[in-house]
């Protein structure tokens, strides 16, 4: 895709005013880099976030740059707060270079087309039980009743034991990790417990098998995460098997938001709703993407600079924090036409390129921080899409459809109700 020449070169990179810009920050989370840029006029301005200088980049060519692993790097870059919840210390967001490529192998075999194959398998076999205990209720909030659907789905997937009486207990854990840590102090809290918890039921189960325990299933996901080793092949400390075995569970519970996305577009759009019962695969993918750059995911990827060097005008220093502009450049208007609108038909013969589509990180998933997890994602999206829409009868009630835009994530303020659920 062509950029127009829109921002004139700076010189120097414009300052956003005032002392600290955090409470901003946490305001509008998803649309705070790109209008303070549109503002100022740049796609890079220096911020104060979280008491510290922070560059904020928008646009494509940002994009190239914040993946050049020879200018940036991702070692102490996410926030303490972040990697205590949201990642887990010690995981593979904060590693670069060999270490790197070396613990990324792992989500990058487990996201192999037929292991994904079986995973859609276990998916839509496991939504017509869990449909059954939905119909039984008057109303069924959609975003709490996908997380169970794909927790029980990815545990049976991965070979880790999940006993029903514990599905509710531990997909809360999980979901908290992502639906709490950026909320207020007590959700915060909330979420380093969970993380506690969480850490502490995988390492068990990994520890055991080390022992020689049957406790996990034999040449699965669980069971390679416990054999995992760093790039000296040394065996990783239980802990952190545990944490990259969550990095596996949690972001596929995560789907969720999305499936919600989904939905919602679904409602708001009965035409596309219409074409895709009984469509083809190509528009069921169209509207999937769709709702993945439409719909506000993740809100911005930080980095910090590896060394001094300047850029159109723009001096990075090292050391130096960074923030990429993610749902900015999925909205951005220099690289979509009507950005603001639902289109699905943008992706009809069209593929976007790796840095103007990054809804889950920019780049190649192989090389760099890109999410290895997108094809699980959009897949998992297509397969809600088609069993929401083929193989099960609701209506939608009276509810608060408005996205709040300033939460993390960013959902329909009522969740998305569904009443009077049917399985086809």
């Amino acid at each position: 895709m062509q950029l127009s020449n829109e921002f004139p070169p700076f010189r120097h990179t414009p300052r956003l005013p005032g002392w600290d810009q955090s409470l901003g920050l946490l305001a509008d989370p998803y649309r705070f880099i790109s209008r303070h840029c549109r503002l100022l006029g740049s796609d890079v301005v220096q911020a104060r976030l979280m008491l510290r200088p922070t560059f904020c980049l928008t646009g494509v060519r940002a994009a190239q740059l914040f993946y050049d692993p020879e200018k940036f790097t991702r070692v102490g870059a996410a926030p303490e707060p972040l990697r205590a919840t949201l990642f887990g210390k010690g995981s593979v967001h904060g590693l670069d270079g060999a270490a790197h490529l070396h613990r990324k192998r792992f989500f990058t075999a487990a996201m192999a087309p037929e292991y994904l194959k079986d995973l859609l398998a276990i998916a839509e076999q496991s939504w017509q039980p869990m449909a059954l205990q939905w119909q039984a209720s008057p109303r069924t909030e959609l975003y709490g009743a996908s997380q169970q659907w794909l927790m029980r789905s990815v545990c049976n997937w991965a070979g880790v034991p999940l006993p029903q009486d514990q599905l509710t207990r531990r997909t809360s854990q999980l979901v908290t990790l992502f639906d709490s840590a950026a909320s207020d102090v007590r959700g915060h809290l909330n979420a380093r417990v969970a993380r506690l918890q969480a850490e502490f039921w995988l390492a068990r189960l990994i520890m055991d098998n080390r022992r020689g325990l049957d406790t996990l299933r034999e040449r699965s996901l669980s069971w390679a995460a416990a054999r995992l080793t760093d790039n000296e092949e040394r065996l990783l400390p239980a802990r952190i098997a545990a944490v990259e075995l969550l990095n596996i569970l949690r972001p596929t519970v995560a789907v969720s938001v999305f499936i919600v996305a989904a939905a919602h577009a679904l409602h708001q759009h009965p035409q596309w709703a219409a074409r895709l019962r009984g469509g083809s695969v190509q528009d069921r993918l169209a509207f999937v993407q769709e709702v993945r750059r439409f719909y506000p995911f993740i809100p911005a990827i930080p980095a910090r600079v590896r060394h001094d060097f300047s850029w159109e005008g723009h001096r990075f220093d090292a050391g130096a924090h960074v923030l990429l502009d993610v749902y900015g450049i999925n909205h951005d208007p220099r690289l979509w036409s009507e950005p603001e609108a639902f289109r699905p038909e943008r992706f009809i013969g069209s593929t976007p390129g790796s840095f103007d589509f990054i809804p889950q990180g920019g780049g190649d998933s192989h090389t760099h921080h890109r999410c290895p997890g997108e094809d699980v994602t959009t897949s998992l999206m297509a397969l809600a899409v088609r069993l929401l829409l083929e193989q099960s009868h609701y209506t939608v009630p009276p509810q608060r459809l408005d996205i709040q835009m300033n939460r993390l994530p960013a959902l329909p303020a009522d969740r998305f109700l569904m009443s009077d659920f049917k399985p086809a």
